[in-house]
């Protein structure tokens, strides 16, 4: 009897996350993404970098190695604990 191993990748839309999912789906790992939210729109401002790319890209390299991406949101989380 074989085994599937499931790992959880957090996918961030960048080149680093997005070779570890691929690595790991190669390896024969069941991965799954998950993308964090940590603020939310209005605290991010005018961003060169906006959260809603960033979860587009995520999700659009998930959609290519055929993974599951799953959005968590830890705004709550992160302003708490992080910021103060």
């Amino acid at each position: 009897m074989s085994t599937v191993k499931r790992v959880v990748c957090a996918m961030s839309g960048g080149v680093d996350s997005s070779v570890s999912a691929w690595l790991l789906k190669k390896k024969g790992f069941d991965v799954v993404g998950v993308y964090m939210v940590n603020w939310d729109h209005v605290e991010e401002g005018i961003s060169q970098c906006p959260r809603t790319k960033d979860q587009a890209d995520a999700q659009n390299v998930c959609d290519q190695l055929g993974i599951q991406l799953n959005v968590v949101s830890f705004v709550k989380e992160y302003w708490t604990d992080v910021f103060m």
